[in-house]
């Protein structure tokens, strides 16, 4: 069974990367005063790069490593009597390979290149690229796209995938928020427990940056087993039904088989979608039940217009929160992108385990990666929506900028005394 407890998972990610140039890393790495006079400018300048524990005790220096794989040397420093490695930025995880050599490959693998086609143009094999993407997987989410606890998004968004492993339907909970993806778990079934344990994934990553962590809101489609898994993890988070989902269960039955009928309803449900206020908001839905009443209206529109109404609290909701999501929009956006991935890969074809570190990199990628140019004009000239979110890189290649933020796995407590 996957591993859910990120306090475990915490003691096994004492990796820190740092920027550096490989000129300049290659001029220090050898002498240790000037290795940690440069470490401690990175300390003033990334305190979040490293750990809570190199603010109070400090650190020594340990040894250097030298890898069988590479000639590049890699030193290691103590602190609390445990032992992390500082790895540049330049080299990727377990020293494959350098980060320049393999980034425009895993760029690609943002379009859903197969692993074959990578092999054909970069060289290496199919599963050398396979393992890189699925390493990434083994990082927080939240930890590595959030760079500052206080921007974790308190508006969000959730809803589930539909795929396959082996054939066996399964689901992908997702969680989003500005534009990031914060949360992929692959879920055994629809269940409550199931999505509860899916969903506790977002819950504890974030919760490690942010002890006290609670979403104001999240934005669903409504599926019951979906709303006790949030409220079961977020007892406060306040529920916001999509009010699109209305739309779109009428739109797909009756549209066609009821176009006159069908225009008139839309133009009424959006006239309520544009209420000031809830009590507007609940006196234009009665108005409209009656409105479907006098005019006959088939079940296909009536029928979600009347679940709306016994359900009206979970749309009211977004009134109380002006920054919440009304519709799913932003996370159908994301989900439409993850459903091309899963097809192009013909679902799942290995263990649970597997389906986990697929998807998880495969969300790493999605919010490192850059823009569109025509994109990053639009988004004042941040270039990924990790970039858009935090304000802020590291480094001006994307790969660069997601190692460092994966700094211990992104599984970091934020600093109490920053040097």
């Amino acid at each position: 069974m996957w591993e859910t407890d990120t306090k475990s998972t915490t003691r096994n990610h004492r990796t820190i990367c740092v920027p550096f140039s490989q000129d300049a890393y290659n001029d220090i790495v050898q002498n240790p005063d000037k290795f940690r006079n440069c470490l401690d400018e990175k300390i003033k300048l990334f305190p979040e790069l490293f750990p809570a524990d190199i603010f109070q005790e400090g650190y020594l220096m340990k040894d250097i490593y030298h890898s069988k794989k590479m000639s590049i040397p890699i030193r290691r420093i103590e602190m609390a009597g445990i032992a992390y490695t500082v790895r540049p930025s330049f080299v990727t995880p377990y020293l494959t390979g350098l980060v320049d050599e393999v980034e425009k490959a895993l760029f690609m693998r943002k379009f859903n290149v197969p692993f074959w086609a990578l092999s054909y143009i970069f060289g290496k094999n199919p599963m050398y690229w396979y393992r890189i993407e699925q390493s990434l997987g083994r990082n927080s989410i939240v930890g590595t796209t959030v760079r500052q606890s206080g921007d974790i998004p308190q508006h969000l968004a959730a809803d589930e995938k539909h795929t396959r492993i082996l054939g066996e339907k399964t689901y992908v909970a997702t969680t989003v928020g500005n534009g990031c993806i914060l949360g992929v778990s692959v879920a055994q079934n629809a269940g409550k427990q199931a999505l509860t344990e899916a969903y506790q994934f977002y819950r504890d990553e974030a919760q490690c940056l942010q002890p006290e962590y609670s979403p104001e809101t999240v934005n669903m489609d409504g599926w019951k087993a979906t709303r006790q898994a949030w409220k079961s993890l977020f007892p406060s988070v306040a529920i916001v039904c999509c009010f699109l989902h209305v739309f779109i269960k009428i739109r797909d039955r009756a549209k066609k088989k009821y176009r006159d009928i069908f225009d008139e309803t839309a133009s009424k449900l959006w006239d309520c979608y544009r209420a000031e206020s809830k009590i507007s908001f609940s006196q234009r839905i009665r108005r409209l039940i009656e409105w479907c009443k006098k005019q006959d209206t088939p079940n296909v529109i009536s029928d979600p217009i009347k679940k709306l109404r016994e359900n009206i609290v979970s749309y009211r909701n977004a009134y109380d929160h002006p920054k919440a999501h009304r519709t799913s929009n932003m996370i159908d956006r994301l989900m439409q992108r993850m459903d091309r991935h899963l097809f192009s890969t013909q679902y799942f074809h290995g263990s649970m385990d597997a389906a986990q570190l697929s998807i998880r990199g495969w969300a790493l990628i999605h919010n490192f990666a850059p823009y569109n140019p025509e994109t990053v004009k639009r988004h004042n000239g941040f270039k990924s929506p990790a970039e858009r979110l935090n304000h802020f890189k590291y480094h001006d290649n994307w790969l660069h900028n997601l190692y460092i933020s994966a700094s211990l796995g992104g599984y970091r407590s934020p600093p109490q005394n920053p040097i």
